[in-house]
């Protein structure tokens, strides 16, 4: 069946700018790192991708290396550009990255100009797109000069092959210095895409401020710990389909504590009385104050999409609300 978009997609779905540059996010973005890849049902991933849409997800965030097999998540994709989203181009935002392994030899990982404008080019042919709305560097490279890497950047947008460009996993310091060199470049750095959760704030020193003097946005990935904060695992048990137990992913069954189970469930508690989820609770917190352009979540079904999404009815707390999760992160 040909896939028509619903008519109103725009109606509850929040957007934000990002940073000062003119461009907009959803506040719930969907990311393709999972359960896209070559090794998944498409259908499935079609399924989710019509879904998030129909919802207001207009942002799809992918990476050259994400399957698996790498590769196989943008071809995925390309695939649904060539038939479902085609009329939809111009509604959507698409980005990709480049800096971890992809292929054999001294030109297939890290920052380097050869590999950095490579990968794009068979990003883009993968897609099935004549160029991408954001791409990243995906991680810093530490023998690379950090010229060199952002000087590809501005080759990409000159060049018309990205409209916006941004870093991944950067420190405070190495994103100050990247958004120096692209200033002096004049091709502005608009977007960092870091992790961020209620148990990984590492952004919170330093970064983030770094960002908002530079009026550059966020968009957080993982902000569910993939899948830990969910309830998934209030029982303490691993479930058989779960990220930890298929040990994939960067959560493990060591992770499950009975410390970490114990803050979950007061986490929980919370969740309810506000008339949340846990995961809703989680994504609404990393969205607070609005430091956070964007949640970047990941889905293995359609309902994971419509429950994340729903999160936009509750994004307020009280003080005394956070001030309880605090004491419960911190404890």
């Amino acid at each position: 069946m040909v896939y028509s978009a619903n008519n109103d997609r725009y109606g509850s779905m929040k957007y934000n700018r990002v940073g000062r540059s003119g461009l907009k996010l959803p506040a719930i973005s969907l990311g393709l790192w999972h359960n896209f890849g070559g090794v998944d049902t498409y259908e499935n991933g079609r399924a989710m991708l019509t879904r998030a849409f129909d919802l207001g997800i207009t942002h799809f965030d992918l990476a050259n290396n994400y399957g698996p097999p790498a590769g196989s998540a943008e071809e995925m994709f390309g695939r649904m550009m060539l038939t479902d989203f085609k009329p939809y181009r111009d509604e959507m935002i698409i980005s990709s990255k480049a800096g971890y392994y992809m292929w054999p030899g001294p030109y297939g990982e890290w920052g380097s100009r050869k590999y950095l404008i490579a990968s794009l080019e068979q990003s883009l042919k993968r897609m099935n797109l004549e160029y991408v709305d954001i791409f990243y560097s995906h991680r810093p490279d530490p023998e690379t000069p950090l010229e060199e890497t952002m000087g590809a950047l501005d080759h990409m947008v000159r060049s018309g092959k990205a409209l916006y460009v941004g870093i991944s996993s950067y420190s405070a310091e190495q994103s100050a210095e990247a958004i120096k060199i692209m200033k002096q470049l004049g091709t502005p750095l608009v977007i960092h895409q870091p992790s961020y959760h209620m148990f990984d704030r590492w952004i919170e020193n330093g970064l983030q401020d770094v960002l908002e003097e530079n009026g550059v946005g966020s968009i957080a990935f993982c902000p569910l710990a993939q899948g830990l904060l969910t309830n998934k695992y209030l029982t303490g048990s691993i479930p058989t389909d779960s990220r930890a137990a298929s040990k994939t992913g960067a959560l493990q069954e060591s992770s499950v504590t009975a410390q970490r189970v114990a803050q979950l469930n007061k986490l929980n508690a919370i969740a309810a009385e506000r008339g949340q989820s846990l995961a809703q609770m989680a994504l609404a917190w990393v969205l607070r104050g609005g430091r956070v352009t964007s949640a970047l979540i990941g889905a293995s079904r359609v309902s994971q999409i419509e429950d994340n999404v729903a999160a936009l009815n509750n994004l307020s707390f009280t003080s005394e609300e956070l001030a309880s999760i605090e004491d419960i992160i911190r404890g």
